[in-house]
């Protein structure tokens, strides 16, 4: 009985996986999107920033800056560019900056967060319940 448990668990895992990896409909990343995806990687960006919620707290979350209201391409890329009081500059060039809010416009377009705006505070980043 234990057997048959198993083999059928291991079965469903291997369809699932495979359904997984072959049957994604999802948008397929571009060039600069991957490219984007390297710099958020090569700046360590989750350090401070989330997305879908999961990151760092210092910066606000990402997942949908790109088609919040009031924000977008152009706002992002002035903080991407220059930095802030509590963001550094990275003094990347204007196609570096251009892969990054590619990659910031495609994780936009796949979900939403689930964080609620009444939990984010002034400065971008949450207010955690205690």
């Amino acid at each position: 009985m234990v057997t048959r448990v198993f083999a059928f668990l291991l079965l469903a895992y291997f369809v699932y996986s495979l359904s997984v990896y072959f049957g994604n409909s999802g948008e397929k990343p571009s060039t600069d999107v991957q490219k984007g995806f390297a710099q958020w990687q090569s700046k360590n960006c989750q350090s401070c920033h989330q997305l879908y919620g999961l990151g760092g707290y210092m910066g606000p979350d990402l997942t949908n800056l790109m088609s919040a209201k009031e924000k977008g391409a152009a706002y992002a890329s002035v903080f991407i560019k220059n930095g802030s009081a509590r963001m550094p500059a990275f003094h990347l060039s204007d196609g570096e900056v251009e892969q990054l809010i590619a990659f910031l416009q495609w994780v936009d377009r796949s979900g939403h967060t689930t964080v609620p705006a009444d939990k984010v505070t002034s400065f971008g980043n949450y207010q955690l319940d205690k």
